[in-house]
């Protein structure tokens, strides 16, 4: 190592590698401008072959599956493809699922390194690589080198299959199709709030969805389930989520977006067809909770790792029926507080022996995951299970 500040070179044969600042500011801007024209299969590679220039090897780039069980490896020239590692317990997986940095030593010398890919808040997957040895300034450029492959993927999967395929561990039904080309990212992730959401079966949803956006310091929310199953309550869902759009970026109350989402279904779908919904504004600021629950199972709020209690609201008909302007519960979150809502699917499946796993068991296993050690601050947590 010479003595100027900032670099660090390692004999490799016949050459060395630079991982100065401005070394690393070159090369996250050589990948940013070849990235800008890259076809999305070649986008992968290319990382690999910037990585090469710092000494890395051995580069994976895995993409969290739909159940959110498994890290899938992208396949592609110059990449290391192995197996699926387990977002439970396996070093992707801790890097994951803690939005950090993991670091493994490996037998021959050396450190396998997985890091989070996070574009904003949401957790796109995580790249791996191997370095024979790692500074500070080797840490950061490698956190850069992340981030901007994170939003290189996001930007390149809205126009090909590829990352689609790769995440797709069976087959999936047309109507689960509709619902995840429907949803928002799965998890938004500020100081202020977290939010988190999954469809299970992820395979087979039909019609269970979610929406929300931060606008200023108002978090709008949305959780819906469309009557039946099958293509028919995706489409419904389909109209429900998008007249909801429609009502929150006009900028009207929650119990007017009930009022537009109501009328948009009744004339679409007709007077025996509905959507169950919960609508909320939320004020990240000041914790101010503002609920309308329309047919729904009431929301959990969970407080210190264990649920306090059901978030209340007056009674109002599903979406569809033609039903008054509901009323507005209010309540006032604290910080590190969680709500947990979900659809009917999770208390109505059938555990063994045929009865219904029920609201008890769920508030038991909330429970129990409290018991467990915290990865972070107050989350919004917005499950929508199907059975």
């Amino acid at each position: 190592m010479d003595g100027r500040e900032g670099v660090a070179r390692r004999v490799m044969g016949e050459e060395s590698v630079d991982r100065s600042e401005g070394f690393g500011e070159r090369l996250l801007g050589l990948l940013l401008d070849r990235g800008r024209l890259m076809p999305p299969q070649l986008i992968a590679p290319l990382v690999a072959e910037e990585v090469a220039k710092i000494g890395g090897r051995d580069v994976s780039i895995l993409l969290q599956d739909y159940a959110q069980e498994v890290l899938v490896p992208l396949a592609g020239r110059n990449l290391h493809v192995g197996q699926p590692e387990s977002m439970a317990d396996s070093p992707a997986g801790r890097a994951f699922l803690s939005e950090d940095v993991v670091e493994v030593p490996q037998a021959r010398g050396g450190l396998r390194m997985y890091l989070p890919l996070m574009d904003g808040g949401d957790q796109v997957g995580v790249m791996a690589l191997t370095l024979d040895a790692v500074g500070d300034a080797d840490r950061r450029l490698l956190r850069r080198l992340a981030g901007l492959v994170a939003d290189m993927l996001v930007t390149k999967n809205a126009y090909t299959d590829q990352f689609f395929l790769a995440r797709r561990r069976e087959p999936m039904s047309v109507s689960a199709e509709i619902q995840w080309n429907l949803l928002p990212p799965l998890t938004m992730t500020l100081p202020q709030v977290s939010v988190a959401g999954v469809l299970e079966p992820a395979y087979r949803v039909a019609g269970d969805s979610f929406d929300y956006a931060l606008n200023g310091n108002i978090l709008h929310m949305a959780v819906i389930d469309a009557m039946g199953h099958g293509l028919d309550a995706a489409v419904m869902a389909t109209v429900a989520i998008g007249a909801y759009r429609h009502a929150r970026r006009v900028f009207v109350s929650l119990a007017e977006k009930y009022a537009f989402m109501d009328d948009a279904i009744s004339r679409q779908f007709g007077p025996d067809n509905f959507v169950t919904a919960q609508l909320m504004h939320i004020n990240i600021a000041t914790g101010e909770l503002e609920l309308v629950n329309a047919g729904h199972p009431a929301p959990l709020l969970i407080r210190e790792g264990r649920v306090e209690r059901q978030l209340e609201s007056a009674t109002t008909l599903p979406v569809g029926f033609g039903g008054e302007l509901p009323r507005v519960r209010e309540h006032l979150l604290q910080p590190g507080d969680r709500v947990l809502c979900y659809t009917d699917g999770i208390i109505e499946e059938h555990v063994t022996g045929g009865e219904p796993f029920g609201e008890e068991r769920l508030i038991h296993c909330v429970n129990r995951l409290g018991e467990e050690p915290s990865q972070g601050g107050g989350r919004i947590c917005a499950g929508s299970p199907t059975p």
